[in-house]
């Protein structure tokens, strides 16, 4: 059960990081971040998270070989 959270908090992780990279490349946040220096805070947060999911998923996925044997 923890085995299989772990993917789909990667896959979705995956997705939100996705997202976040796709508006990073937008012309609204590339002229934001050309005059601020900074992305906005909504592609900063899908890209946070995504990455957060992405860690805590593949830790998951990965380290919880014992978690599912009983």
């Amino acid at each position: 059960m923890n085995r299989t959270l772990g993917l789909v908090l990667l896959a979705v992780g995956l997705v939100i990081l996705g997202f976040g990279i796709n508006a990073s490349m937008s012309l609204t946040d590339q002229v934001v971040e050309g005059v601020s220096g900074r992305y906005s805070n909504t592609t900063m947060w899908y890209i946070l998270g995504g990455l957060a999911m992405v860690v805590a998923g593949g830790s998951m996925a990965l380290l919880c070989n014992k978690c599912d044997k009983k």
